[in-house]
């Protein structure tokens, strides 16, 4: 199953909240119509004056390369965002083969019948047969809209601005639940579009990349996964288990270190995990390695001690490195909701933080902790994670993303 298809599928408690919300909203005072939109007519006749020159723009061809889009949902979408981020380039390539079937240009009218391409663009063009249900979007509507968004765990500013963006041009016009999801999908991708940035690779060696995050976040098992991509990428890589507190964290990065063939240094328990730092990054410059990660015991952002024992490992590799870190990836637990938020903020004045992956999106019915994420801080988001399987971290895709978020079918 491709990548966006376990997005999908384990975004399953998100998006049936927003649909099932999105049906009640939508039925709360919508009536049925037949399911062909006054919009789609004049579209096509825009082009047909009968001026020669004009004539020209008739490229209802144009959205013919948005069909060749279509087959981008099995998951290459996410192959072309990755060159700088070799680990996932492998996983996700797949053939493309439905590219061929796109020669018949005479039906670009009658073919989104199921699943126009582009978003926007094909958003009033449908002509499926039948009546469909739809509601005059009105500011009770958009009231309803920015409740269901805040329930999605969205925030209150960030809700308040994709529903405003939704209502532009379009107040008063009746929508169904199709076309509010291709909206809503679309402002969630574009809002969300200036942060998914592959992990920047530096020609540093070695380039330090400082994991932190709060307890239980996932940060050991992210380290295994991204140490193994990049293993698998060619690079030549070594991990500091910096956990020193927690034996169970030093021997799952043992078990991901064995499995990719990259060397994991450990210390004693209970030792100075700024040490370990330090002799990590002697050893790596020695091994001529390309990366080093770091692994940190999990700390609460409202824990001044733990915090100061972060800042201390910082300072102690900048003695090797003035410029370490090179990376300080933030690990978040989708699960945590809003406090999601607070843990940035934090954590983005002690450590510096560069980037961010969340994980355990599988387990939350609050899956739109990430938009108002991107929104309010706009920092890089590299990956997400679904599960526990090597190849359940990916490069982050917004469009992917949105859909699976929103329940929108794109296949």
């Amino acid at each position: 199953m491709s990548f966006f298809g376990k997005l999908k599928s384990k975004l399953f408690k998100s998006s049936s909240k927003l649909e099932e919300g999105l049906d009640a909203i939508v039925e709360d005072g919508g009536s049925a119509e037949p399911d062909v939109v006054p919009e789609a007519v004049p579209e096509p006749r825009q082009p047909e004056p009968r001026q020669p020159e004009p004539r020209q723009p008739e490229p209802f061809p144009v959205p013919e390369p948005a069909q060749v889009d279509v087959p981008k949902d099995p998951a290459p979408a996410p192959v072309s965002e990755t060159p700088p981020a070799p680990p996932v380039e492998i996983p996700l390539v797949a053939p493309p083969a439905p590219a061929p079937q796109t020669p018949p240009k005479e039906n670009p009218a009658p073919q989104p019948q199921g699943r126009p391409a582009g978003v926007l663009g094909r958003l009033f063009g449908r002509t499926d047969s039948g009546p469909v249900l739809r509601r005059t979007l009105d500011d009770d509507m958009l009231e309803q809209l920015e409740e269901l968004l805040i329930a999605a765990d969205m925030g209150v500013d960030t809700a308040l601005r994709v529903t405003a963006n939704m209502a532009e041009g379009r107040y008063g016009r009746k929508l169904s639940v199709q076309e509010i999801k291709q909206l809503l999908a679309a402002e969630i991708a574009r809002i969300m579009e200036p942060v998914a940035r592959p992990l920047p690779l530096y020609p540093t060696k070695p380039q330090v990349v400082l994991v932190v995050g709060v307890n239980g976040s996932g940060k050991t098992t992210t380290i295994g996964k991204l140490a193994s991509q990049f293993r698998g990428a060619g690079k030549q890589v070594v991990i500091a288990a910096g956990d020193t507190f927690r034996a169970a964290a030093v021997e799952q990065l043992q078990v991901w270190g064995d499995r990719a063939g990259v060397p994991v240094l450990t210390a004693p328990e209970g030792s100075d995990p700024a040490s370990l730092a330090f002799d990590a990054m002697t050893k790596a410059q020695a091994d001529g390695a390309d990366l080093l990660m770091i692994d940190t015991a999990g700390r609460l952002q409202n824990r001044a001690d733990l915090m100061e024992e972060l800042s201390k490992i910082v300072r102690v590799i900048r003695k090797k490195d003035p410029d370490a870190p090179h990376n300080t990836l933030l690990v978040l637990d989708a699960t945590t909701g809003q406090n999601a938020l607070n843990q940035v903020e934090t954590f983005q004045k002690l450590a510096n933080v560069t980037g961010l992956v969340m994980t355990k999106l599988d387990g939350t019915a609050k899956g739109g902790v990430l938009v108002a994420l991107a929104d309010k801080f706009g920092l890089p988001i590299h990956a997400i994670g679904v599960g526990e399987q090597i190849d359940d971290l990916a490069p982050f895709d917004p469009e992917e993303f949105a859909a699976a978020l929103t329940g929108l079918e794109t296949e």
